[in-house]
């Protein structure tokens, strides 16, 4: 249960562990055959676990603009 505990409590690390999988896993099959040396599939490695987390906050962006308005029509009507 402590998986399940800690999975409800981070949810953006938690989308961003599992995009930057999905995301590694499909640029790894994708250029498994272009002949890149290690330091370049470390970097594009980097960059696309950077990038998944970039997603995952722009994505938040929308929740953290309804929590604004829900706080603000609550102090409203308050």
């Amino acid at each position: 249960m402590a998986i399940k505990d800690w999975v409800a409590r981070h949810p953006r690390l938690t989308a961003w562990a599992a995009l930057s999988v999905g995301m590694v896993a499909i640029l790894i099959w994708s250029a498994r055959n272009v002949g890149l040396e290690p330091l370049q599939w470390a970097a594009l490695i980097v960059a696309t676990i950077l990038l998944a987390g970039l997603c995952v906050w722009i994505i938040g962006w929308d929740e953290q603009e309804e929590d604004v308005e829900e706080n603000t029509r609550g102090e409203e009507e308050g």
